[in-house]
This record gives C-alpha cells, structure tokens and sequence, in this order.
C-alpha cells in the first residue's frame, strides 16, 4: 500500500464521516454504536469492504421517508448488525480457527508413538 492508497482512503473515511454528521442526531448515535459493534466483532473485510457506506445509504434513505432510526432498524440494533455480517468471516471467527488448530496442534505433541 503506497502512500497515495492511505490518502485516498483518507479522504474516502472522511467524505464517509461527514455524511455520517449530516444524519439526524438520532441516526448518528445509533450508527456510532453500531460501528463501535461492527470494529469490535465485524466482519475481516469491513475496512475495504461497503458495509458502513451502505449503512449510512439505508439511513439516508429512511431519513428520506420521514423514518425514526428506531422504525429502520427495530429496537434490537446488535440483532441488526448480526444479519448485517450473517455468513462473512468475522475476527472472532478467525481467533477460534486458529484457537483450534493451536489446541489440536499441543495435543499430538505429547502423544505416545504407536507402533
């Protein structure tokens, strides 16, 4: 990744914010909650993936049709982002593969040799 990529992503993450900032003020507190939830258990992909873009799209579009953010998203907002990642590998996920093969890796360690 050159230097150009990391200004360009810069830029991207920063025209991506002040969307974010011209929500309502109840759209804006529950997208921060959701991408502290998404950067803690998200998806591997969702630095380089469309996910955040695509939520602000789905709140711009609910703002649009004189929606509450609650209405978009029902009152249980961490089962929303749940069906956001349904199915793409997640970091917990990664850290349980490689939980596994450390552990299966330590026990033919100290195996006896059949003969």
């Amino acid at each position: 990744m050159g230097i150009q990529d990391i200004i360009a992503g810069k830029r991207q993450w920063r025209a991506h914010m002040a969307r974010v900032r011209a929500l309502p003020p109840d759209y804006r507190i529950v997208y921060a909650e959701m991408q502290k939830y998404l950067f803690k258990v998200g998806p591997v992909d969702l630095p380089e993936g469309g996910l955040l873009p695509g939520i602000v799209d789905f709140f711009e579009e609910g703002v649009a049709a004189g929606k509450g953010v609650l209405e978009v998203t029902g009152t249980d907002v961490a089962a929303f982002c749940d069906g956001l990642i349904d199915g793409r590998p997640t970091y917990a996920d990664a850290y349980r593969g490689s939980a596994r093969r450390a552990s299966s890796g330590s026990g033919e360690a100290g195996a006896e040799p059949t003969e």
